[in-house]
């Protein structure tokens, strides 16, 4: 009970000390006739000037400043053409010694061993109560020379300076200590040059506070929309400007600097009390910090980032992956081991030949994926060199455009087919054409992604190994090509349909025209497959979205390689009967080997021996 009452009383003292220093002191109206009271016209104090110079003509006023060493003015009123004393706000403390004073009584309640005693305040808005007054406090505040300290304590500093229209953008640096933390923690204002345009001629003033501590004891109220808290993962940066200017910079470094630590910046709503996250854009979220650009008014004055509770890392999730992928890797070598197997038997066209390359080419493209995606999430455990993460990134890119670009050619080689030009073609110029689509065209779209996203280092996410999304659109790179050869190959599908019902496809083809029909039955169910999962992919990246997609996303992914070897290789009858055949022909040369060697001949012989 002691602590709550102590925790109480300090903060009712700061909260009054900010109501009544940010206030001019009443106006003191004297009566015509009335003699002023002492001590104010003790002359000796020199508090009061007794009047002001030049004539007096009714109605007018003017106002006089304090005598020496006291602050503040006195108003006078003409009243029967003499001067009369109206107002009075002299005092021998200074707006800044009365700050600074508020300063240290601030900083001792904001000390990280004081922050629990906010526990015991019955007042949840106490702590919003105690940031608009510091920033009413500081916005009577004169800044005398060019930037001044105004207050440098241990977890609150307030800095100024002079600004003008003619002056170049202008910053405001804190660094400032936690007590669990080995270094201290950055954060910087800015005012663009195109704001400080909009300021009057005469030369006006900026003022900023920053709090380290603050963030981990403001409340937010009328969360109903909101299930996950969002702890401050920064300082809480204040700044007190001109109300022509709008728009400011701020730059924070990262309190927890994990990966996993995404950034949202906000602005504190002092009516709403809460933070606002329309107010402000996130122009750059590194793993060590973040740059904003925010909107600034009366109402909204101080800012900060928010950990985002956007990533699922839901263990489910890992398992699916995990288990997954397991599965992909070795269907893919399995798929690899039946084609080495019925190569020989299978390949008896230009058509057949082709078809079968693809899918070797599918196989080896995804499962190089996969061992680059398993690289990749073993660097996202970790704090990893920012270079091997853009290496990875590079060639998980390339290889999944890969699997896409091969589908296509599949796709190109089922309209080939129905024109018949394959009889035309060499095998060497198909094979040429093919690679250049399946690894050439890939190659040119990852290398142009690079060279135009990483010199501004927004070719990466912030949390995974994998194209950035939220600030250069990178991962477009590789959606928009793989959507529309989806799109492509089902609309090759859907000709293949009718054109395979004509009469006109002759006998003397129907060896062709069987392989077309196996190629694009196999094309009719990859093609959606892969399609369903990257569209689940794309819906994963759309902020609060339901589990389950990222759970059908999951499971999609992971077993791409299973889905190969089932529909492409499994599922063909004609691969399934070299298989067989392969198989027989083998027990074949067992048997005769066996029968052989248990044959007379050998037998004398292994008696003579």
């Amino acid at each position: 009970m002691k602590m709550k009452a102590r925790a109480t009383f300090i903060c009712c003292l700061v909260l009054f000390l900010a109501t009544e220093c940010s206030h001019h002191r009443p106006k003191i109206h004297i009566k015509n006739g009335d003699k002023p009271q002492s001590p104010e016209r003790n002359p000796k104090t020199g508090r009061i000037q007794e009047k002001c110079h030049g004539s007096c003509s009714s109605p007018s006023n003017c106002s006089q400043p304090c005598g020496k060493h006291f602050h503040g003015e006195v108003g006078f009123t003409c009243d029967q053409k003499k001067w009369q004393k109206s107002t009075e706000t002299c005092t021998s403390l200074s707006l800044d010694t009365l700050f600074q004073s508020y300063g240290e009584v601030a900083n001792h309640i904001l000390n990280t061993t004081a922050i629990s005693n906010w526990a015991f305040i019955p007042d949840v808005n106490a702590s919003s109560d105690l940031l608009q007054s510091v920033n009413m406090f500081a916005g009577q505040l004169r800044i005398h020379n060019e930037s001044e300290n105004i207050v440098d304590e241990l977890f609150i500093q307030t800095k100024g300076f002079h600004i003008s229209r003619n002056t170049s953008e202008k910053s405001l640096n804190f660094s400032m200590h936690l007590n669990n933390t080995t270094e201290d923690i950055l954060g910087m204002i800015e005012i663009p040059q195109q704001e400080l345009r909009k300021l009057p001629p005469n030369a006006s003033q900026a003022i900023s506070i920053a709090f380290p501590t603050l963030g981990a004891i403001l409340k937010e109220a009328h969360l109903k929309n909101v299930s996950l808290s969002r702890p401050v993962n920064g300082l809480v940066l204040s700044v007190v400007l001109p109300e022509s200017l709008k728009e400011i910079l701020l730059t924070f470094e990262k309190i927890n600097k994990s990966r996993t630590a995404r950034a949202q910046c906000v602005g504190w709503h002092f009516t709403q009390r809460r933070w606002d996250e329309k107010v402000c854009e996130t122009t750059l979220d590194i793993m060590s910090k973040v740059k904003c650009r925010c909107n600034y008014t009366n109402a909204l004055m101080s800012f900060s980032i928010l950990m985002s509770p956007r990533l699922v890392t839901d263990k489910v999730l890992d398992y699916i992956t995990c288990i997954g992928l397991s599965i992909s890797i070795l269907s893919l070598i399995l798929c690899l081991i039946i084609e080495v197997t019925v190569w020989s038997r299978v390949v008896v066209t230009e058509i057949s030949y082709m078809r079968h390359v693809c899918i070797v080419n599918i196989a080896v493209s995804l499962l190089t994926a996969n061992v680059w995606f398993i690289v990749g999430s073993i660097f996202n455990r970790k704090d990893q060199d920012y270079n091997w993460c853009v290496a990875v990134t590079f060639f998980s890119h390339f290889f999944y455009l890969c699997l896409f670009f091969w589908m296509l050619f599949k796709a190109l080689l089922i309209v080939y087919g129905i024109l018949v030009i394959f009889r035309r073609m060499m095998k060497s110029r198909m094979m040429a054409i093919g690679f250049a689509i399946g690894y050439g065209c890939p190659l040119v779209i990852a290398v142009t992604t690079v060279a135009v996203t990483e010199p501004e280092k927004g070719y990466v996410r912030q949390e995974a190994c994998w194209l950035n999304w939220d600030n250069t659109k990178a991962l477009f790179a590789f959606v928009i090509p793989a959507l529309v050869i989806v799109a492509v190959n089902l609309i090759v599908v859907l000709v293949v349909a009718f054109n395979t019902q004509r009469p006109s496809i002759g006998s003397s083809k129907s060896q062709d025209v069987a392989i077309i029909i196996r190629i694009s039955k196999n094309v009719a169910i990859l093609t959606p497959l892969l399609g369903l999962t990257w569209g689940f992919g794309i819906a994963t990246l759309i902020e609060g979205t339901s589990l389950i997609f990222h759970i059908i996303f999951a499971l999609l992914n992971a077993f791409q390689g299973f889905f190969i070897l089932l529909f492409g290789t499994i599922m063909d009858h004609k691969i399934r009967d070299a298989l067989k055949m392969r198989m027989s022909s083998l027990k074949g040369k067992s048997r005769v080997a066996e029968n052989a060697s248990l044959s007379p001949t050998n037998g004398s012989k292994l008696m003579n021996r």
